[in-house]
């Protein structure tokens, strides 16, 4: 079982800078990768960074040199610094873990309850 705790959203003016967090607790659960999504109404959830197993780190073409993800794996945590923030950028952002039940192994994917990211401008 694994559950999200996500933190970090809020207002913020264009150019601004933003920090998320999720933490990930739970045991019994295999990480293959942690990321970040984000949603606007009217719009599917969308990719804004990954982070696999392994290291390997994928962005959308979108956030490119303006966010950063990262994870702590001794505290269960992954962030995403944003940086240069735009009005396009204000969405719901969501964490997401995949990986593997241990016993089972199926295979799990967890979302957490979203923060809202809003950028004026």
């Amino acid at each position: 079982q694994v559950q999200l705790v996500e933190s970090g959203g809020g207002l913020v003016q264009a150019g601004g800078s933003l920090r998320l967090s999720c933490a990930a607790s739970g045991s019994g659960f295999r990480t293959n990768a942690m990321g970040w999504y984000r949603q606007t109404p009217g719009k599917q959830r969308e990719l804004v960074a990954t982070i696999i197993r392994g290291g390997s780190i994928n962005y959308a073409d979108s956030v490119k040199g303006r966010f950063t993800i990262s994870r702590d794996n001794t505290k269960n945590m992954v962030y995403l610094q944003m940086n240069s923030l735009k009005p396009e950028d204000t969405a719901v952002y969501y964490c997401n873990v995949a990986g593997q039940d241990n016993w089972s192994r199926k295979d799990i994917e967890v979302w957490g309850q979203g923060t809202l990211v809003t950028v004026s401008s």
